[in-house]
């Protein structure tokens, strides 16, 4: 289960890495559009921002997975230590908290717009649920990336982040 969810994380990641490309790829043909030919689009823009909105939370996971959030290890520096790794198990679990009141509000955030048929109010009249399901997925793999941290937390021990960096 553990190597399911990893290469989730990693699938979700490469795609969201190729989406925010994609968006690249839109804004510039928009640029282009409106100043060449003066003829702007209606669907570059709130395209780009639903691609970018799933981009964002699919992401998450695979930061956590390859240990690039933000993290302020002044006071325990040694992966090695018992200590650390009640930290990292601590900070996981707030991790993990916060997803699960993500996903909670995020689930019903899109089962309503879902269900009552809400639309954006732009000339797209996208519906909402195809951006508000973004939230309760994002953080629904979030917290299970954040579970199977915990896990190699205990198993395998803390990937030293400077020794992956470069850093000494």
């Amino acid at each position: 289960m553990i190597s399911f969810i990893d290469q989730i994380s990693e699938y979700m990641g490469k795609f969201a890495a190729w989406v925010f490309f994609t968006i690249g790829l839109f804004i510039t043909y928009e640029v282009f559009m409106r100043y060449m030919f003066n003829s702007p689009t209606i669907w570059v823009d709130e395209s780009a921002r639903i691609m970018q909105i799933w981009a964002t939370y699919l992401g998450g996971a695979f930061a956590l997975k390859h240990r690039q959030m933000i993290v302020i290890d002044i006071t325990f520096r040694d992966t090695k230590s018992i200590l650390r790794k009640y930290v990292e198990t601590f900070s996981l679990l707030i991790i993990i908290i916060f997803c699960a009141v993500a996903t909670w509000y995020g689930y019903e955030l899109w089962l309503k717009a879902t269900l009552k048929g809400h639309t954006t109010d732009s000339y797209l009249g996208t519906p909402k649920w195809l951006t508000h399901a973004s939230i309760w997925i994002g953080f629904g793999l979030l917290m299970l990336q954040a579970f199977v941290e915990i896990i190699k937390v205990w198993t395998i021990g803390i990937v030293d982040n400077d020794i992956l960096e470069g850093a000494h």
